[in-house]
This record gives C-alpha cells, structure tokens and sequence, in this order.
C-alpha cells in the first residue's frame, strides 16, 4: 500500500514480457506474479509481434513458450539473442527433452523450465534474471559515470554544500546506482551529513514514496519489530488498534535506517529476511507482507570490527554492501571550507535577522589547522556560535582560537592570527597535485578578499574573467 493516491512503484523498472499462446497459462501467470509483487509485466499471445515489441520498449525479461504457432519460442530466443543481447530470455516449456534444453542454453537462455512449474521455483528464477538485468544496468551507468561524471540532477543535490572532486564523484555515483531497488550503505563519521546522501539517493531515484527516516540505535528487538513492521489489535498489552509500520508508511518510497551498527542480532535476523525476501510479518500476525519500499542503511560504526567480534551478521553485511558510500571526513576535503563558511554564515544571519559578519583576513587558514572530528555538523555549530557572538561588522577571530585551543589541548599562542595568515596549503598521505593547490590558493584569495572576486583576482594576479571561469568550470 502506499500513502494516499500514490500508486506503487512498478517492479521491476522495465517490464517483463511472457509470451505463450494458451490464454489460460498467461492468465495463470498474471495471477502468480501478482501475488508474488510483481506488477509490471505484458501477457503477449501472439508469436509473431513479439520482436516488434521489443523494439519499442526495454524490458527486463522474456518468458518464452517453445511450442508455439507460426514463431516457435526457439526462432524467438535466437532472434532475442541477436537483436536485443542484453534481455534476459526464460523458456519454459512441456518438453522434458535434455537435448531440448541443452540447445535453448546454448543458444543463450538464462534458465529452462518444464511444465508444470512450482509458482516458486518459478519466481525464483524470474527474480534471479531481473537481478542480473538490473546490476548489468546499474555496472554500465557506473562505468558511463565514471567516463563523463556530469552532474545530471543537481537539484538532488543542492543541500550538500561542496566543491571537493571526492563528493561530486560520489554524486555521480549515486546518479548511476539509484533507480536500481538495491540496499544502499551509507557509512562515514558521525556529522559527514549520511542522512543528507540518503535522501538525495531517493530524490535521485525518482520514487514515488515518502523518504521515511528512523534512528535504529539501541533499540532493543520488539521496538524494533513494532517499528518497522507494525502489529495487530492485541498482538500484546496495550495494542488496541493495528498499526501499520515504517516499511508499509515508505512503500513506493525509501526507508533509511541511521545508525545500523548498533542493531542487536535478533533485529539483524528480521532485517536480512526483509532485504532478502521483501517479506516481513507485522507483530501479531500470521499472514506475510510485501514490502514495497528501498532500503538505505547508514552507520559511523566499524561494521568490519563488529563482525569480527561477533556483534554484527556477515550475511546481513554484504547483503547491505550491494552499494556503497563513504563519505570523507572534513578534514579530507578541506576544499568545500569556503563554501561551507558561506553557507552557515548566511544561515546564520537569517535566523538571527543580523547583518552577515566579514570573515576577517585568516580565517580560513585558523580552521585548516583544525581536524573536525565533528565534521560538518561540528563546523555548522561554531559558525553559528561566532557569528552570535559578533558585535561589529566582522567576526572575532579570538573566540575562534579560544575554541580550537579548547579542543585540541594546544596553546592559544600558537593560534595567533599571523601564524594563520601563513597560507600553509594542508595535505594527508600522498603529495598535493597542482590543480588541488590551484583550488586552495583560489579559495584562500576569496577568504581574504570577503568573497570579493575582483580583489581576489587582483591577489592571484589573474583577470577577474579568468576567476570566473574557473569557477564556473
């Protein structure tokens, strides 16, 4: 179910297409995949429109009949194999003949099947070749992103303020693996802006749903399962109405489960069958349910470590490590500190109904020499607390220095604005290439000139054009 007139999201993507001349096997079918929580699919009867079919719309599976009149299923696989070689091809049919079968594998179907077929070895071997239709999908994204990492949907991403190379490579990323229905792990330190990623993964996604977060952390097992999955009226003390959970409130839309490291095993077991099998059963009740929704789970936990030490499943690890983004720490992507100190102080002037403070001349070198273990969330927080504590049309750099001493157990001394105005360019582990320089210098010259781009121009000793377009670029 979904909320409102929301209608579900079709599954999968592209449509199968099944292909049989008995109108009762294609109604038998229609039945099964429906029940099963498959509901984009084409009954087709007639044999010899299939391949014209086929050039109009992608799909995601083919399921052929061998005996049919004027187009056998065998003239169709061949010709499926050499017009549309990335379509997955499932024949099924009343002929028990190895031989039979041995000559459709290899003229390329991906499984064989006889009459009559198990509704669920059946579905079982749809799901199989639906998943190898989609990972062939997302791999050839992948590798087209990699190739020309253009941004396609900036707007998805426009609450992640940042310039670095590593997060707009992650933005390609996430453009070529989200419209698959795959678990997505999100892991980084605590403040990198997981949640942020996550909800830009379902604006990318183009599903319909709600984006329903929820906090999983120390949640002992039966909050857990009342949470996600819901109960039935007196299920136990106090349940005196149904309640539906957050996998039905995200259906057509994506669940994003935050701090997953810390879910005891019990809750781990209820979570793996769900990702597996897209089946749960609400307290109470012995009737299955279909869950319709994507699952991103997100963590600042050592998830390695804690399979080691026995606290966390192996099987439920690389079953959410299908995709994955780590989001770097601040401190290793020191480039998007401009643009971050912009944004939280205009930020923090509308919130305050205050005039926006100057951000005085080293500024932006005191905090290069800060780790943020915080993250962004740490940065935000400070910003907000300097720009509070302004009296005058720029921003006391000695509360910033006090903070940055506090922290890190340093000498205020060796905090001094001058050592600041040291332009001291920051690199970890390899040696910085020119173009990261190039974007340090750039970003030190807009600190110093108050986002002024003439005189930061007029500083690196270049037209103010030539700043602008490297900007733009």
């Amino acid at each position: 179910m979904t909320d409102g007139n929301t209608p579900p999201k079709p599954y999968p993507a592209n449509p199968i297409l099944i292909v049989d001349d008995e109108e009762d096997v294609l109604q038998s079918y229609k039945m099964t995949l429906r029940l099963s929580g498959i509901n984009n699919f084409t009954l087709f009867s007639d044999s010899r429109k299939v391949m014209e079919l086929l050039s109009r719309s992608r799909h995601s599976a083919v399921v052929l009949d061998l005996s049919m009149p004027h187009v056998t299923g065998l003239e169709l696989l061949n010709c499926i194999r050499e017009k549309h070689p990335g379509t997955p091809v499932i024949v099924v049919t009343g002929s028990n003949s190895v031989p039979t079968a041995v000559e459709c594998m290899k003229q390329g179907a991906h499984d064989y099947m006889v009459k009559p077929v198990e509704d669920s070895r059946f579905i079982t071997g749809l799901k199989n070749v639906i998943e190898i239709f989609e990972l062939r999908n997302e791999n050839n994204a992948l590798r087209q992103s990699m190739l020309a990492p253009q941004i396609k949907n900036l707007d998805a991403f426009s609450s992640i303020v940042t310039t670095s190379n590593a997060m707009l490579a992650i933005f390609g990323y996430i453009e070529a693996i989200a419209e698959g229905a795959k678990p997505v792990l999100v892991t980084g330190e605590s403040g990198t802006g997981k949640e942020l990623v996550a909800r830009a993964v379902h604006a990318v996604s183009g599903r319909t749903g709600k984006f329903v977060p929820v906090n999983v952390g120390g949640l002992d097992d039966t909050v857990f399962s009342d949470t996600l999955f819901g109960h039935r009226k007196g299920a136990f003390t106090g349940a005196d109405a149904e309640r539906r959970g957050l996998v039905e409130e995200a259906s057509g839309g994506t669940l994003f489960l935050d701090e997953i490291g810390t879910l005891d095993i019990t809750s781990q077991t209820k979570l793996l069958r769900l990702l597996q099998e897209n089946e749960y059963y609400p307290i109470g009740s012995d009737v299955v349910k279909t869950a319709r929704a994507a699952v991103i789970a997100a963590t600042n936990a050592d998830l390695q470590a804690r399979m080691k030490a026995g606290d966390f499943r192996n099987d439920l690890y690389f079953r959410l490590l299908t995709h994955h983004i780590h989001i770097p720490p601040l401190r290793e992507r020191r480039e998007d500190l401009p643009a971050l100190l912009d944004h939280f102080l205009a930020q923090a002037s509308g919130a305050s109904a205050k005039a926006r403070p100057a951000v005085p001349p080293g500024m932006l070198s005191l905090l290069c020499q800060y780790e943020f273990p915080g993250n962004v969330r740490e940065l935000g927080a400070l910003l907000f607390d300097l720009a509070a504590r302004c009296r005058s049309d720029a921003l006391d750099l000695t509360h910033l220095i006090e903070y940055i001493a506090r922290q890190t157990g340093r000498n205020p001394g060796d905090l001094t604005v001058e050592a600041a105005n040291q332009c001291t360019i920051p690199y970890h582990g390899e040696f910085p290439k020119l173009r990261e320089v190039e974007d340090f210098l750039i970003c030190e010259a807009m600190a110093k000139a108050g986002g002024n781009q003439y005189r930061a121009a007029e500083m690196l000793g270049v037209a103010q054009s030539t700043l602008w377009r490297r900007f733009k670029k």
